[in-house]
C-alpha cells in the first residue's frame, strides 16, 4: 500500500463502481487519504473514459471523479481475474460497487461472497432505486431521478412557470456524498464495535432515489411537511429564488430580514421604499409581492451589473453577479482559498482541478494524483497482493488483465 496522508490514511478501498455515483464517493475517500484501487474490465472500462472533452487518454468528467486512485484491469469472469479481485478484497477495508441489483452476486463479489473472506469489510452498494422492490431492476439516470424527487417540479421561474431540470447531476452527487459519509460512519462503528462485535464490517445500501429525495427534502418539501389544519403559510424558499436582470447581465440577490431589504432599497437609490408601508416589513412585502417585483425589475435594469454589485456590496445587501463558467477561477475569494489549482498530466496535459472542500487542521491530506489511465497500476497492485511477474504475464496471456 502506498504511503498516504490524511484522516483516512491506511484505509484501502476497492472500487468496482463506474460513471459517477460510486466513483465520486470513492474519490472523496481518496481525497481524505484512502488508498483507492479502481477495478475496470478489459475492453469495458468505465464509460466516462469515452465521453467528450478528452485528451491524452483522459476525459474531463472521468478526471473530475477519479482523482487520487490507482487503476487495475481485471476480468472477473476469468478464474485468475476473480482470484485477484478476491485477494484485493481480502486485504481491503471498504468495497464499493454500483452494479444493477444481482450483478455483483453473479460476478461472485457480492457482500456475502466478500464478507465470507473478509468479515471486517465495509461493503457499500449504490443503486438507482434500491436492491429490492418494484423498480429495483430499472435503469436509473440522474435526470430521471430528478423528475421523481421534486427537483424538476420547483425549477420554475414565476414569470415563465415551465418546469426544468437542474442542469448538473445533482442526484448522483447527492448519492455519492451520502455514500462517502456512510462509509466513514461504518468504519468508525467497526472500530468501536457498534451494532455487534468490534472489527466486524457491514453492508450499506444507498439508492439515487432515496439520496436525491433526502437531499431535496429540508427546503424542497417545506410546503408538504406539516399535515392537517392550522398551518401558518408563507412562501417557500424556492418561491423566492430570483435571477435579477441588470442593464447588461444578471445578478442573484437575496434579502432576508428588514435590514437587508432596506439595504437593497438604499443600493437602488430608492431609500423612500424603506418607509413605504407596502414594503417596510416582511408581512407587507409578502402581501404586495407583485408590486415590489415590478419596482425591483425596473430599478435593477437602470444599473450595469458592475455598478449595482458594488452598490449592493457597499450597502451590505447580499448579491453576486452571475458568472460564466470561464469567469469562476477569477473570483478573488476562490483564489484566496486556493480552491482551484492547476496540474499537468503526462499525456493529457494541463488541467484545472477543484480542491476538496474540507480543510483538516491536523490530518491534512495531500492533493491527490491526477486520475489514472486505464490499467495504469495493474502490475504495481497485483505485485502488492502477492502475484509474481510470471503470474501477471500469464493473466495477460489469458485475457484476465491487460
Amino acid at each position: 500500500m502506498r504511503a498516504m496522508s490524511g484522516p483516512l490514511s491506511g484505509i484501502r478501498v476497492v472500487d468496482f463502481s463506474a460513471v459517477v455515483s460510486g466513483p465520486l464517493a470513492t474519490m472523496i475517500l481518496a481525497d481524505q487519504g484512502a488508498d483507492v484501487i479502481k477495478v475496470e474490465a478489459p475492453e469495458r472500462a468505465d464509460l466516462l473514459r469515452r465521453e467528450w472533452y478528452s485528451r491524452g487518454g483522459l476525459t474531463s468528467l472521468f478526471a473530475n471523479v477519479n482523482r487520487g486512485k490507482r487503476s487495475i484491469v481485471l476480468d472477473l469472469r476469468t478464474d485468475s481475474g476473480l482470484e485477484a479481485a478476491h485477494a484485493l478484497c481480502r486485504r481491503a477495508d471498504v468495497v464499493v460497487e454500483n452494479f444493477r441489483p444481482g450483478v455483483a452476486e453473479r460476478l461472485e463479489i457480492g457482500p456475502d461472497d466478500l464478507h465470507a473472506i473478509n468479515p471486517k469489510l465495509v461493503y457499500c452498494r449504490v443503486s438507482g432505486y434500491g436492491q429490492t422492490g418494484p423498480w429495483s431492476g430499472r435503469r436509473a439516470y440522474d435526470p430521471v431521478a430528478q423528475a421523481l424527487t421534486g427537483y424538476v417540479a420547483i425549477q420554475k421561474n414565476p414569470e415563465v412557470p415551465i418546469p426544468d431540470l437542474v442542469r448538473n447531476i445533482v442526484v448522483d452527487k447527492a448519492a455519492s456524498y451520502t455514500a462517502a459519509q456512510a462509509i466513514t460512519a461504518a468504519l468508525l462503528a467497526r472500530e468501536l464495535g457498534r451494532g455487534g462485535e468490534a472489527g466486524k464490517g457491514q453492508t450499506i445500501s444507498v439508492s439515487l432515489l432515496d439520496a436525491g429525495l433526502a437531499f431535496f427534502w429540508p427546503d424542497g418539501m417545506m410546503k408538504h411537511t406539516f399535515l392537517g389544519d392550522g398551518i401558518r403559510e408563507g412562501p417557500a424558499l424556492y418561491d423566492r429564488y430570483r435571477l435579477t436582470e441588470t442593464q447588461d447581465g444578471h445578478i442573484v440577490m437575496w434579502a432576508g430580514g428588514d435590514n437587508e431589504w432596506h439595504a437593497v432599497f438604499e443600493a437602488l437609490d430608492r431609500p423612500e421604499l424603506c418607509q413605504d408601508e407596502r414594503f417596510a416589513t416582511g408581512r407587507a412585502r409578502a402581501d404586495h409581492g407583485e408590486e415590489l417585483g415590478l419596482i425591483l425589475y425596473n430599478e435593477f435594469r437602470k444599473w450595469t451589473t458592475d455598478e449595482i454589485v458594488k452598490r449592493m456590496e457597499a450597502a451590505e445587501a447580499p448579491c453576486a453577479p452571475v458568472l460564466g463558467l470561464d469567469e469562476i477561477p477569477d473570483n478573488p475569494q476562490l483564489q484566496h482559498n486556493e480552491t482551484i489549482y492547476e496540474v499537468e498530466h503526462q499525456s493529457a496535459g494541463r488541467m484545472l482541478q477543484c480542491r476538496p472542500a474540507p480543510r483538516f487542521s491536523r490530518s491534512r491530506a495531500e492533493t491527490g494524483a491526477i486520475a489514472p489511465l486505464v490499467g495504469e497500476h495493474t502490475d504495481e497492485v497485483l505485485a502488492e497482493i502477492g502475484f509474481s511477474p510470471e503470474q501477471i504475464a500469464a493473466m495477460r496471456e489469458q485475457g484476465a488483465t491487460r
